[in-house]
């Protein structure tokens, strides 16, 4: 009998490509890991100019992006990533998530582009599964 782990029951995320953004590096580990350990390849990124490389180098299935953050925030990266999906040939499904719970900053993000938006801290089932949920949108 394997032992049980608390990502047993979280969708598989087998074969999908995650881009996370967040300029806070624990945010970032946290996130990575949780996908990885559902499956998901992930790369991650500090910054807009950051993700904006990664995504030069690879376009992935699901984007999921801090909105808050120095420089440019992920207003101005989703927006960037809108305006270049057509030389990329494909739409990348994003999640915008922020410490911020109002319904402006959540109307905001989806205004800009994102397909959904998520408060933080996010439980991991919900983070496991809207990336599922987006995947499947692509």
């Amino acid at each position: 009998m394997q032992p049980q782990t608390a990502f047993a029951d979280l969708p598989s995320l087998d074969g999908i490509s995650v881009l996370v953004v967040d300029d806070e590096a624990d945010v970032r580990d946290l996130l990575t890991f949780v996908l990885e350990e559902c499956g998901a390849e992930v790369r991650a990124a500090a910054s807009v100019p950051e993700a904006l490389a990664a995504i030069a180098l690879r376009v992935p299935d699901v984007l999921v992006s801090d909105i808050s953050m120095p420089g440019e925030d992920g207003y101005g990266l989703i927006r960037r990533i809108r305006q270049i999906e057509a030389e990329l040939g494909v739409q990348i499904p994003a999640a915008a998530v922020s410490a911020y719970a109002d319904p402006e900053t959540r109307a905001e993000a989806l205004a800009a582009g994102f397909a959904i938006y998520v408060p933080k801290p996010v439980p991991i089932y919900d983070l496991a599964a809207l990336v599922a949920t987006l995947a499947s949108r692509r």
